[in-house]
């Protein structure tokens, strides 16, 4: 009886094991970041801190006249959500790209 708790906990995942590609090494998790333009007053704090590098100014204007962040090169975001946590806005997310195929 023993010998079945210990073969149970052996099969048991602690931990979320990640998708790998098929060398082995892990995926990466590929994002798309959403900006509600009208919610955004332009601080540029999602800009300034993204790790990526994946947003810029828009040359054009909102509603209340302000230059909202605008995706620069959408293939670097990782989908870290940074930007959501600095915006004090709440004017940016990011959605992971298995989540926009459902």
């Amino acid at each position: 009886m023993q010998g079945k708790c210990i073969e149970s906990m052996q099969k048991t995942k602690k931990y979320q094991i990640s998708p790998q590609t098929e060398n082995g090494s892990p995926k990466k998790k590929l994002g798309q970041v959403v900006v509600i333009e009208d919610r955004c007053k332009g601080c540029g704090f999602c800009i300034a801190n993204c790790p990526r590098q994946v947003l810029r100014f828009s040359s054009t204007f909102n509603k209340k006249g302000y230059h909202p962040p605008e995706v620069n090169d959408a293939s670097r975001c990782v989908n870290c959500h940074f930007c959501e946590v600095l915006c004090p806005e709440f004017a940016i997310y990011s959605i992971e790209y298995d989540d926009l195929n459902e």
